[in-house]
């Protein structure tokens, strides 16, 4: 092989190892990083001089591995949680920290540990959001500097003991026996008190009713009585009346007692009331025997 075509081939090696370096293809999501000699550099890439380092700039979910934390009230669980996180500043997260990936592993794990550490057991099955917040709020205050973005973080398991487990599942029975006793107890408190509301207006409709049956009786017998009444009055004033037009002498009048006093005597009664007038009476007596006796002699005539 001559010569000539080994320069020439040498050139056109060279040729293609310059555009391999100073081509590159950087695909949607990264953002190239130049250095030289180790150090930052900018954006334009000098051949055979310069290198460059992909940063992908996306969203990146990463789930941590479980770990155990102590809670405030000293009950040991297990937790783990994914982090959103996304690179804003590439020179920052090259250049900054060794290796962002596992910085913002061991924070998390070292945040959630002192966040924990603040928390009963309690707070902590029931106030995900609230640690989820904290979580990130305190990791940001260190990842800024690190040009990385912390965009949310989701607790993902919560794990106790299987003694607390237990504990707690017996508690929930007994809330639950609880919360069917208190109801039961309700519905039937409820149900006396319809019962007595019944009874009650039971015996409300009932005093109502005696009630405007005694007033209907009541009504009736003054009804009655006035009737009577002016009934009696109507005889007596018809007696009356009668009487008066009839002008009746004392011999009459005295007849009449007489006969009063024979319906007396023809009662059932063992005693016989005689009126205070007994002398009209006798007069009265008198005065018949002596038109009885001169009956006969005007018969003779």
């Amino acid at each position: 092989m001559s010569a000539p075509l080994i320069v020439v081939a040498v050139l056109v090696l060279l040729a293609f190892v310059i555009i391999a370096r100073t081509v590159n293809i950087i695909q949607q999501g990264y953002v190239g990083i130049v250095k030289r000699l180790g150090e930052f550099h900018s954006v334009r890439l000098v051949p055979l001089v310069d290198s460059m380092v992909l940063v992908d700039i996306r969203e990146t979910p990463r789930t941590g591995d479980k770990q155990d934390v102590i809670t405030r009230d000293n009950v040991t669980v297990s937790v783990n949680a994914t982090i959103f996180s996304q690179v804003v500043d590439p020179k920052l997260a090259l250049f900054s920290v060794s290796n962002y990936f596992i910085a913002i592993d061991q924070l998390s794990r070292t945040t959630l540990r002192a966040i924990f550490g603040g928390m009963s057991l309690d707070d902590a099955l029931s106030q995900r959001e609230r640690i989820n917040a904290q979580l990130q709020a305190q990791m940001e205050s260190v990842t800024d500097k690190w040009g990385i973005r912390i965009n949310r973080i989701e607790i993902v398991d919560i794990t106790p003991p299987q003694m607390i487990l237990n504990a707690l599942a017996l508690q929930k029975t007994a809330d639950q026996e609880k919360r069917a006793f208190i109801l039961k107890s309700e519905g039937q408190q409820q149900s006396q008190i319809n019962i007595a509301d019944g009874q009650k207006q039971g015996q409300i409709k009932t005093a109502e009713g005696d009630k405007q049956s005694a007033i209907l009786r009541a009504e009736g017998l003054r009804q009655a009585t006035i009737l009577e009444a002016e009934g009696r009055a109507q005889a007596i004033a018809t007696v009356y009346q009668a009487i008066k037009a009839a002008a009746p002498d004392p011999t009459l009048v005295s007849i009449l007692q007489l006969d009063t006093l024979s319906k007396f005597a023809d009662s059932e009664n063992t005693k016989i009331v005689v009126p205070v007038e007994t002398a009209a009476l006798l007069g009265a007596v008198q005065a018949i025997r002596g038109v009885l006796d001169a009956a006969p002699a005007g018969g003779k005539t």
